[in-house]
Formats: structure tokens, sequence, C-alpha cells
């Protein structure tokens, strides 16, 4: 399980509705209609934004035909982007109340609640009441969660057979400290990393095919330290729009990423598996 209180400890996830400074910035205040890509600057709080999402939307061939279940869906930019790009129905699951609600709120104005269903809940004691899905898929979150073996077997028992799972996570490149745990616990509510190796195994042990399993450690090592960079560089701006607690707060985590990421303790994994068509 995740705890919803001691999640908040992560500063990505304080001051949500930022997203709202943002969208006075360009003209859209109050309940306006939006469109998704409006939201897409600003909504995707994972590594390259829409363009990993594209990517997974064509590794699994995505349409509309399927249902999708997303794991940890923040403030649902990624479930917007697969349902207006591909017409898919996507369950966006999300842990945090505020986030869901906000979701929620955004889905709503874009037009899309027949295709994105939001859901609050852990993702570990979720009653899916036998639904089945065609895929599932994961920016940034399953770190969270202690027990992968656990997690990942729930995923595999949730799909139809034939489905598919696809995941973008944080693992560690070298082992870390007590200190630096406690550290990564603290500041991005980090529970599990397996390194990359052992990452693999733990998909292919509950009955998973691996179709493909990148290391992204260089490339989002660059991004890591290109955002911080550019955030700093529009730090005026950033106090115009959102002002000092919420700038301070990003600046402590980006450049908290940023070292984790330079200094090569930590790192990331991108995998497609796919569930046995007889299972």
């Amino acid at each position: 399980m995740v705890n919803n209180l001691e999640i908040k400890s992560m500063k990505l996830y304080n001051h949500v509705d930022r997203i709202f400074n943002e969208l006075r910035e360009i003209g859209k205040d109050g309940s306006q209609s939006l469109l998704v890509q409006e939201l897409s600057n600003f909504d995707q709080l994972h590594y390259y934004g829409t363009e990993a999402v594209d990517f997974a939307i064509k590794k699994l061939c995505i349409n509309s035909n399927m249902s999708i279940l997303e794991i940890g869906s923040g403030i649902g930019g990624p479930a917007r982007h697969i349902a207006n790009e591909t017409g898919a129905t996507v369950f966006a699951l999300e842990l945090q109340p505020d986030q869901n609600k906000l979701a929620t709120e955004l889905t709503e104005r874009c037009g899309l609640t027949k295709k994105v269903i939001h859901l609050g809940g852990d993702f570990m004691t979720h009653d899916w009441q036998e639904k089945k899905f065609d895929a599932i898929v994961s920016w940034l979150t399953l770190y969270h969660i202690l027990d992968h073996s656990i997690l990942l077997q729930k995923c595999h028992d949730l799909l139809n057979p034939g489905g598919f799972f696809y995941v973008e996570d944080l693992i560690s490149l070298q082992p870390f400290s007590e200190l630096e745990l406690s550290e990564l616990l603290r500041e991005v509510y980090g529970n599990h990393f397996s390194d990359y190796q052992a990452y693999r195994s733990e998909i292919e042990e509950v009955g998973f095919n691996l179709i493909a399993c990148d290391d992204m450690s260089e490339k989002w090592t660059k991004f890591t330290r290109n955002r911080i960079e550019s955030y700093n560089q529009q730090r005026a701006r950033h106090l115009r729009v959102h002002g000092q607690d919420v700038v301070n707060s990003l600046i402590a985590f980006y450049s908290f990423i940023d070292r984790y990421f330079t200094n090569k303790k930590l790192g990331g994994i991108r995998a497609v598996a796919q569930k046995n068509s007889t299972s």
C-alpha cells in the first residue's frame, strides 16, 4: 500500500492547482472548455511528456476498441492524451484525492468524460470486480510501491489474454546508503528501487513475456539536467505566474532529482511485456 499522507513529502505532488496559473497565462480562466493540447505542457509529470505517451501508443498499438488502465494517473495528462489520440477508453487510477479531483475537472473541460474514467484509490487494494484490461500503463509510479512481486502479479491478473504491460520507472544504478534511502523516501517517496536486471526478472517471474526493455538512464539524466536549468533560466517568469512557494518547491524537487541522476545513483527503465494469449 502507498500512504497518501506520506507521499505528499514529494514536492512535485504539492501545489497541484498550479496548473490553473498556467491556464490563466494562456487566457483559459474559470471553467472554459479546453483542448487536450492546451494542457500538454503542464499535465505530463513524467519525462519527455507526450513523446513518451506516443511511444507507448505506437508500441502497444492502442486503438479505439481497447480498454486501458493507467496506474498513478496524476492530474490525467497521459490518460487524456491516449483517449484523445486513439479513442481508447482509459481507466485512470490515482491515489491522491486532490490530484484525482483536479484530473476529473480537467477531463470534463476537455469533453472526454466518456473516454477517461477517473478513479480514486490504491492499486494494491482496489476492487476491480473481475474487470479486465487490454493494456496496463504507468509512468514513474510503480517505484512508490514496496512489494513489486504482488504488484506485478496483480497487473498480470488484470489483463486479458494477450494484453500488454507498459512501464517507465526509476531504478538504482548503484546500491544506496541508508542515508540515501531515507532521503529518497522523503523526497520522491521511493519504496522500491530494483536495478535494471532485477526489474526485468521481476516482470518475467510473474509470467509476462518481455517484448522490449530499455535502460533510460542516460536519456533521463539529460532530461532532468535540462529541466532544472530551463526552470532556473525562467525563474522570473515562474515567480510572476506561480509565486515564491511554488517556485521554491519545484526548484528543490528538480534539483534533487538532477543530483541523483547526475551522480549515477538513480536511473530509469522502460519495459514492454505481454501476457500469454492462452493465459
